[in-house]
């Protein structure tokens, strides 16, 4: 039986995190995209809690973006993420992109993080 792209996503997602993990001060930023909407958040794994989040659901972030979908939505969500997490003293993170390929939305959200401040 052939596996659906999604299934195919989940299984590149597990095999990156067997060795991808984030820590109180390196934490995770990790990625989960829909066709209607895109979010980030910066995780550490060793406590297993979320230090800080952003998406195109976000009151700040989705005003003014007529599809949540998008490569513009994606930089001002990549922005968001960023100012939170220097806010929080934040400035390195491990980049998971939970089995997306780095293009597009993707892209478009890890660039507009790395030029408000965050490396990775």
């Amino acid at each position: 039986m052939a596996r659906s792209k999604e299934q195919a996503r989940e299984t590149r997602h597990r095999r990156v995190r067997k060795n991808v993990s984030g820590t109180p001060a390196k934490p995770r930023l990790t990625v989960f995209k829909s066709l209607r909407h895109i979010y980030a958040q910066l995780i550490d794994d060793v406590s297993g809690k979320t230090l800080a989040a952003a998406s195109t659901m976000d009151k700040e972030v989705g005003t003014g973006i007529k599809h949540g979908g998008n490569v513009e939505a994606a930089k001002k969500v990549g922005a968001s993420i960023a100012q939170k997490a220097l806010g929080k003293n934040i400035k390195n993170v491990v980049f998971d992109r939970s089995g997306y390929k780095y293009h597009g939305c993707v892209k478009a959200l890890a660039d507009a993080a790395r030029e408000k401040g965050l490396d990775f």
